[in-house]
């Protein structure tokens, strides 16, 4: 062990003096691995940043919601011109799946409506994000009350006016003074605020909770119709949490075409989408791009590569004459191996660790542009940075170490001289 840590320290001062005495050169060498580190490890905390950014985003969301509507959330083989006079999903269709499916622990109706102005008093905010949902939306997706509470069933199956407000617009429209059991205006009609959302912050997946309003779904049918093309309804089930998740999608899909007329062979005239394929869908794309970038930061690599390389084959030829020394008091072939291939290793570790430097730098920077996108690197990322450097360090110095290991002591002694 002790003769391990004598070659390291032996290895570190050689490849500190190689820095000292060469700069120019060791820099142009190193450079390599400093853009192949930087680009490997740039992509990786740029992706990883994207995911923690999207499961933030969809973490009120249990992965095995399911989402019936006329629209897929990914590519499907049936023709853009055919899904397109697909039918919206109606009321009467929530009702039969809420009474008629098994294992559903939640069931909801939801419709994507305008944007609306709400009002109170001579305060106003424009182009709020209107949802319009069912009671039971409140058990699927994690909506987090801090003062009032949500509608209840009675009040969403009747189209009671009752408002459930974002931080940000009880804010605007109320300043200091408590929303709760004020009523606002919207739709021509009054709305009496029950309930408060605590304030979550921006979304990159759309306005956030903040700048949104829950308002019974039976409101917004009676202003939109049923068959309204611009209105986007959406039946949400969350299944119970032991059921068989394939099983459950499959008596889905057969009860909706049942209640439908839909005939065996004929294609179905809805998409039972599943958060569970969406987020699927998101991880083969942020794969793509995770090889996409190896694969340029590989030529960058292997640039640097030969640049270590070339440094070592160098650093064997200036100290051919110390080499002869070494060997002729004794050292052995393993000793001057180790020395050297530990010297390209470091030498490859300050060349990663320049690169992991400017990657940190870069998210810093580009985390105060994007405002509430945080762009993170990671531990992970920084101990897969130093490994594929040391890597890169121990594949580089093999050939130059071994050369220097097999150097008969006399001959080097008298070529050095």
């Amino acid at each position: 062990m002790l003769i391990f840590l004598r070659v390291l320290g032996e290895s570190f001062n050689f490849a500190i003096n190689a820095l000292k005495n060469n700069l120019l050169r060791t820099f142009l060498s190193l450079l390599g691995v400093t853009i192949g580190i930087f680009s490997i490890i740039g992509v990786l905390a740029a992706v990883d940043s994207l995911k923690n950014e999207i499961s933030g985003s969809l973490s009120s969301l249990d992965n095995s919601t399911t989402i019936v509507m006329r629209f897929n959330f990914g590519p499907t083989d049936i023709p853009r011109w055919k899904w397109q006079q697909f039918p919206d999903v109606t009321y009467d269709e929530y009702q039969f799946l809420k009474r008629n499916l098994p294992d559903a622990k939640a069931v909801t109706f939801t419709q994507n409506v305008p944007a609306e102005t709400i009002k109170y008093q001579d305060a106003s905010s424009l182009g709020v994000t209107v949802q319009a949902v069912g009671s039971e939306y409140y058990d699927i997706e994690a909506i987090n009350i801090e003062e009032g509470r949500f509608f209840n069933e009675s009040e969403a199956a009747s189209g009671s006016p009752v408002i459930v407000m974002g931080s940000e617009i009880a804010e605007n429209l109320f300043g200091s003074i408590d929303p709760m059991g004020k009523q606002v205006r919207m739709y021509g009609r009054k709305f009496t605020v029950i309930g408060l959302l605590k304030k979550e912050g921006s979304s990159m997946f759309g306005p956030s909770k903040d700048s949104q309003v829950f308002v019974p779904v039976n409101v917004t049918r009676r202003i939109y119709g049923e068959n309204n093309r611009s209105i986007f309804p959406q039946i949400m089930i969350k299944p119970e949490a032991d059921v068989d998740n394939a099983e459950f999608l499959a008596v889905l899909e057969q009860r909706l075409r049942t209640f439908r007329g839909i005939k065996p062979g004929e294609v179905s005239t809805f998409f039972v989408n599943q958060l569970k394929g969406f987020t699927e869908m998101i991880d083969n794309i942020t794969g793509t791009l995770n090889v996409i970038g190896l694969v340029i930061s590989g030529f960058s690599l292997l640039v640097g590569g030969f640049g270590i390389a070339n440094i070592m084959f160098v650093s064997v030829k200036e100290r051919t004459n110390l080499i002869g020394i070494q060997k002729s008091l004794g050292a052995k072939n393993k000793f001057i191996l180790f020395q050297f291939l530990f010297e390209a290793i470091i030498l490859a570790i300050i060349g990663g660790a320049a690169g992991l430097f400017l990657v940190w730098i870069a998210t810093l920077i580009a985390s105060n542009f994007t405002g509430d996108f945080d762009f993170v690197l990671s531990f992970g990322n920084i101990m897969l940075g130093t490994t594929v450097s040391a890597l890169i360090g121990l594949i580089s110095g093999i050939i130059p170490a071994i050369s220097a290991s097999r150097l008969d002591p006399v001959e080097a002694i008298r070529t050095g001289m």
